[in-house]
C-alpha cells in the first residue's frame, strides 16, 4: 500500500479511530437512548455525534480541523459543530451533562487546562467520557506507523510522534492527572480487537499482524497494559 493510500484510507473511515468499539462504549454508558446535552471534543466528520443525535440526545461538537468541520456540516447540517480546541471551549459554564473525547486527549498539549475547561462546562453531576491510547503501547506502534506512512527513521518518527501525540499517559499517570484536577477516574473494561483493529494490524504489520492477535490479544491484558483506555471521570 502506498503512502497516499494509507493516508486516504484513514480519512475515508467512518470516523477517527475504532468506531465500533467507541459506539460500544457509549452503549455501555447508557447513551444508546436519552436526551442529554452532550459535547464531543474532536468530533471529526460527525459520525459519533450523529449516532448520539439519532438516539435522542442534544449534541454539539468541536474540532481543530477545518476540513473535518466542513465535512461534518455538509453531512450533518442539523448538528452544531464548530472550529475550536479542547483547551478553550466556546461554551457557557455548566451547560453539558456529558463531555466526550475519543482519540483526542493525547493530542491536547496542556492536559491540565483541558481538564479545567471540561470541568467548567460540565454540570455539577456531569461526566467526562474518554478514550485515549496507552502511552507504553502507543509509542512503538505510532513509530511503526510513521515509518510505514512516511518512511522516516527512528529518530524522526519519535519526534513526529511527540509532536502529534503530545499528551500520552500511562494508566497511573492518567489517574493522577485526573485526580489533581478534581476528578475520580474509573476505567471501563471494553474489548477493542474487532475487524477494524485486525485490519489496522494488517495494514502496518502485514499478514503477520492479525496472526499475532491469536497469541497476544490485548483484550486479555491487565488494565494498565491495555492498548486503549476507556474511562469515565466524575467530580470528586
Amino acid at each position: 500500500m502506498t503512502d497516499h493510500e494509507l493516508i486516504s484510507q484513514e480519512w475515508d473511515q467512518e470516523a477517527w479511530g475504532n468506531f465500533a468499539a467507541n459506539a460500544h462504549f457509549l452503549r455501555l454508558e447508557g447513551l444508546h437512548r436519552g436526551s442529554r446535552n452532550i459535547l464531543e471534543i474532536g468530533c471529526g466528520k460527525g459520525a459519533i455525534l450523529d449516532l448520539l443525535r439519532r438516539a435522542g440526545h442534544f449534541v454539539r461538537g468541536i474540532d481543530v480541523d477545518p476540513e473535518a468541520i466542513r465535512e461534518c456540516a455538509a453531512a450533518h447540517p442539523e448538528i452544531d459543530a464548530r472550529l475550536a480546541s479542547g483547551d478553550c471551549l466556546p461554551f457557557d459554564n455548566a451547560c453539558f451533562d456529558i463531555v466526550l473525547s475519543l482519540d483526542v486527549f493525547e493530542h491536547i498539549r496542556d492536559s491540565d487546562r483541558h481538564l479545567r475547561e471540561v470541568r467548567r462546562v460540565l454540570k455539577p453531576e456531569g461526566t467526562y467520557l474518554l478514550q485515549t491510547p496507552n502511552k507504553w503501547t502507543n509509542i512503538p506502534f505510532e513509530m511503526l506507523r510513521q515509518w510505514r506512512k512516511f518512511h522516516t527513521g527512528p529518530a524522526q518518527s519519535y519526534r513526529n510522534l511527540l509532536q502529534d501525540h503530545c499528551a500520552l499517559h500511562s494508566y497511573r499517570e492518567l489517574k493522577a492527572r485526573f485526580f489533581r484536577n478534581g476528578y475520580q477516574l474509573t476505567f471501563v473494561d471494553l474489548p477493542v480487537v474487532n475487524d477494524y483493529f485486525k485490519e489496522k494490524m494488517r495494514t502496518y504489520l502485514g499478514p503477520l499482524g492479525p496472526g499475532l492477535l491469536t497469541v497476544v490479544n490485548p483484550d486479555r491484558f491487565p488494565m494498565f497494559l491495555r492498548t486503549n483506555f476507556y474511562a469515565r471521570a466524575t467530580r470528586i
